[in-house]
């Protein structure tokens, strides 16, 4: 799953919070990666930890230290952090929570 850079690179300010990184998330993917992951088995949202998960830890500089994205997840390691905000983007698409 790629990530449209440009629009990353448009608001080069890191997300703060796991709600954030979510809504850049949504203004991010285009409508085929979000029905892709919206009509996911949540048990299959670890498929996406080599794709989506390794372009979130980067765009969102999960592995600096003292990363507030990392503390609002409440995750020691990046690869955690990308997880839940996969987990939260997957409800957001399917409940709108």
């Amino acid at each position: 799953m790629t990530i449209n850079w440009t629009l990353v690179l448009l608001d080069s300010r890191v997300p703060e919070t796991v709600e954030e990184a979510v809504d850049r998330l949504m203004m991010i993917l285009d409508d085929a990666q979000l029905n892709s992951i919206t009509v996911m088995p949540e048990e299959n949202l670890f498929t996406l930890h080599f794709s989506l998960g390794i372009a979130i830890r980067n765009a969102f500089s999960l592995h600096e230290s003292g990363s507030n994205l990392l503390a609002s997840c409440g995750a020691a390691h990046p690869d955690d952090a990308s997880e839940l905000i996969i987990k939260k983007l997957w409800i957001k698409l399917n409940h709108g929570d």
